[in-house]
């Protein structure tokens, strides 16, 4: 019986295949890329707008003039979704009063925000529901100032 059996050379084969296995350089670990980091910022009815969710955008929207990223919610909130009208608006007006129709929406964007002093304590209610329903479900990004605001020079 010899060294070079072939029996032996299956077995040297087989002990080279494995300490190459080990030893063999490993990829790097790497680490999924979690989402960009959220920047609490100032917006104006203007600069929120195009936060609408069309092509990559996020889609954000105001309640009482807090900015919330509802992008998790794009299907509802985003095009083709029924409460698209609030994408990239103040929905303060339009949730108080269960109404999802543009018309809720302010059409003048350089007016001053709507102060919803009209609004009686069914829709003031209605109002806080939402409200209190987007800050446990969403991120809060920003808050919404008027045009002529101060502040507005930061958005």
């Amino acid at each position: 019986m010899t060294i070079a059996s072939p029996i032996n050379l299956i077995l040297l084969s087989l002990f080279v295949i494995v300490v190459y296995l080990q030893l063999r350089p490993k990829a790097p670990v790497c680490l999924p890329k979690g989402p960009a980091p959220v920047v609490f910022r100032t917006f104006t009815p203007t600069t929120l707008l195009p936060y609408n969710g069309e092509g990559d955008q996020p889609v954000y929207l105001a309640v009482r003039g807090r900015v919330f990223d509802v992008t998790p919610g794009k299907n509802f909130y985003g095009p083709g979704g029924p409460y698209e009208n609030f994408a990239g608006r103040d929905a303060s007006r339009g949730l108080a009063c269960q109404s999802f129709d543009e018309e809720m929406l302010t059409k003048d964007l350089k007016a001053p925000l709507d102060d919803l002093k009209d609004l009686d304590s069914e829709q003031l209610e209605n109002l806080q529901s939402w409200e209190e329903r987007f800050s446990e479900k969403y991120l809060v990004v920003g808050k919404l100032v008027a045009e002529r605001d101060p502040e507005a020079a930061n958005a």
